[in-house]
């Protein structure tokens, strides 16, 4: 039978076990992949071994977290029994008290010795503790991690709501705390903050949320001359447009301005003589259900810039850039021209200045004409316009409305899109002289 002494060095053996799974846990999740593949490339044994469990991080993550937890229930649940079958009758306890006692040690003893003494460590060290750490955690994932699985999967059953398939103890939402921890330290700047949560919720971002609607994509027939595409380019700001052939539906590839450029500078004749389809490059299609994550990866491969998102029934729904990715991140890419503007700007001359995005109804109000935007299924002042048009206007477009000339004026952003409205009424009675 064991003696008090040697249920104590047990103890102090499983607190020590705790301790290193904690630490090791903690190393694990935070050493640099990066370093390990340069110490790989130095010819390191224990750095191939490590990228190993990096490769499948969270099975082992869970492992050890597993192994802490039975090292710390098991080391308290003996403090308990010694301080029942032992300090008790010696001392005069009652049970309760004894049982009181041996939990605020264990806890006291847990939170300095299985908490913040190893994890500061783990953190501390994280490099050297892993790679020394690499074999023996290998070994305990061969061995223990069908059964940390299975524990995961009766947690997930037990828990409300959707859990996580390979656990919570090393996941997303631990570094996001992590990025909020460094924020609310002053650590990181809160656009820094947003900028990391943007990456995160790339995943869960897709294309279909970030393209550019079909209804304000610019296209450009296969039959019209590099003389009107080039045109098209300058005026709308753009220097990739979709090609399109019967309707918007059939896209059939992507011109550049720059291919146009150069094919008109080393022959000048071929501003008329060539057709658009005959410089136009091979379009790039995704379904509007591909995570954003995805995409970039996939168009960096590709080495493309501009891609076109279809449907479900294989209709085009808008296109996608990387530069709209990029404001997924970084937000809005505005230039230093680009101001905040109000929706209404009275000129002297009796004009508005409107956005193009105001209220239609709003705007009928405003010059005092009759406009039904129910009748006409339109929302905005640029959907007026595109209505009349019959095409999505772009800068300079003008119609006539109501006895008022209506002007597409600048670009918004980086887009290029139409951002104003310049309404001004076609004839303006001048006062009489005498007055």
């Amino acid at each position: 039978m064991i003696s008090s002494f040697g249920w104590i060095f047990v103890v102090v053996l499983l607190l020590l076990l705790g301790a290193y799974f904690v630490a090791a846990e903690t190393a694990l999740s935070r050493v640099s992949r990066s370093r390990v593949e340069e110490l790989r490339r130095e010819g390191s044994v224990r750095a191939v071994k490590l990228l190993k469990i990096l490769d499948d991080r969270p099975r082992y993550v869970n492992v050890l977290f597993f192994l802490s937890t039975v090292a710390a229930v098991s080391a308290t649940v003996l403090v308990a029994d010694l301080a029942v079958t032992v300090l008790a009758p010696a001392e005069g306890w009652s049970t309760a008290f004894a049982v009181l006692v041996a939990v605020i040690v264990m806890i006291i003893v847990s939170y300095v010795g299985l908490g913040v003494a190893p994890r500061t460590l783990g953190r501390q060290h994280a490099e050297r503790i892993a790679l020394a750490s690499a074999n023996f955690i290998r070994l305990l994932g061969i061995f223990l991690a069908p059964l940390a699985t299975l524990l995961i999967l009766i947690g997930n059953a037990l828990t409300p709501g959707k859990g996580f398939r390979q656990g919570p103890f090393d996941s997303e939402a631990d570094l996001r705390e992590l990025v909020d921890l460094a924020g609310a330290e002053a650590l990181i700047e809160d656009e820094e903050r947003q900028m990391i949560h943007s990456v995160f919720e790339l995943g869960d971002t897709f294309s279909r949320e970030v393209m550019v609607p079909r209804t304000d994509m610019i296209f450009i027939e296969r039959n019209k001359s590099l003389r009107q595409a080039v045109s098209l380019c300058l005026r709308s700001g753009y220097s990739r447009i979709p090609v399109i052939g019967d309707d918007a539906d059939n896209i059939v590839g992507v011109v550049y301005l720059k291919d146009m450029v150069r094919r008109t500078f080393e022959h000048h004749e071929a501003g008329q003589s060539e057709r658009v389809e005959s410089i136009m490059r091979e379009a790039y299609f995704v379904p509007d259900s591909k995570p954003v994550d995805v995409l970039l990866r996939d168009m960096q491969s590709a080495r493309v810039h501009i891609a076109i998102v279809v449907d479900e029934y294989g209709g085009t729904a808008g296109l996608v850039t990387i530069e709209d990715i990029l404001e997924e991140i970084v937000g809005e890419i505005t230039d230093e021209y680009d101001t905040a503007a109000p929706e209404v700007t009275p000129l002297p001359d009796g004009a508005f200045r409107v956005m193009a995005r105001m209220n239609i109804d709003d705007f009928a109000e405003l010059i005092d004409i009759e406009i039904d935007s129910e009748e006409e299924g339109v929302e905005t002042v640029l959907g007026l316009m595109a209505r009349r048009l019959g095409r999505v206007p772009i800068v300079d477009a003008e119609i006539v409305e109501g006895g008022w000339t209506l002007k597409a004026e600048q670009g918004s952003g980086r887009r290029n899109r139409v951002g104003t409205v310049l309404a001004r009424p076609e004839v303006i009675e001048l006062e009489d002289s005498d007055d």
